[in-house]
């Protein structure tokens, strides 16, 4: 029997991933993510001499843990991890002292514009109306699986039954238990995104 609450997750294959930047611009828009700032980031590493040479990329956002660093580190509790497993943020409790960013090994949680901080919610506005993610939308190349991992019938449960064993989550040794994972990514770029600092 299905539970009647979701549990959000995200399987990436990133093999399919072209690098075209396409989730990043769609969290931007959707988000009003200020200038210079990304909730959704794609890294890329080349490789080799040319003529062989080989371009590896890696999309990036919010891992929503559940074993939380930035919540840990939330001293006023502005930082909280939900029932559908999404961590949020109530700005109203935020008091900026930047302890949740210095805490993320994933680089995805930093000041917002108005005084407080900012990451990847899996687009929860969108959720509640029962759209998927804006990045999820949009990649062209079918690169993310999202859904209610507690739904056997979810494109997430569905990616996982096939492709589960295959999956690994980013920085394994962070122990957060994220709710994203990823297929065929090049472990070296994890050294990419930077420990304690946003994108």
């Amino acid at each position: 029997m299905q539970s009647p609450h979701p549990r959000w997750k995200m399987a990436r294959d990133v093999e399919r991933c072209i690098g075209c930047h396409a989730c990043s611009v769609a969290c931007k828009v959707e988000n009003d993510v200020p200038l210079g700032r990304f909730r959704t980031k794609v890294y890329y590493l080349d490789e080799g001499t040319f003529p062989q040479v080989k371009r590896s990329f890696l999309p990036t956002l919010c891992m929503q843990c559940e074993d939380a660093p930035c919540v840990k580190a939330c001293g006023n509790k502005a930082v909280s991890l939900g029932a559908d497993g999404i961590v949020r943020i109530d700005n109203s409790l935020c008091d900026s002292d930047g302890n949740c960013e210095k805490a993320c090994p994933y680089a995805a949680i930093g000041p917002s514009a108005d005084d407080g901080c900012d990451k990847c919610d899996f687009c929860s506005h969108r959720l509640e109306v029962g759209m998927e993610p804006a990045c999820v939308e949009t990649c062209p190349a079918e690169v993310f699986h999202f859904g209610d991992a507690n739904d056997p019938a979810s494109p997430y449960s569905l990616f996982m039954s096939k492709h589960g064993n295959e999956t690994t989550a980013l920085k394994p040794e962070e122990n957060t238990k994220p709710a994203v994972v990823y297929r065929d990514h090049n472990n070296a770029m994890e050294q990419k995104i930077p420990k304690g600092q946003v994108h």
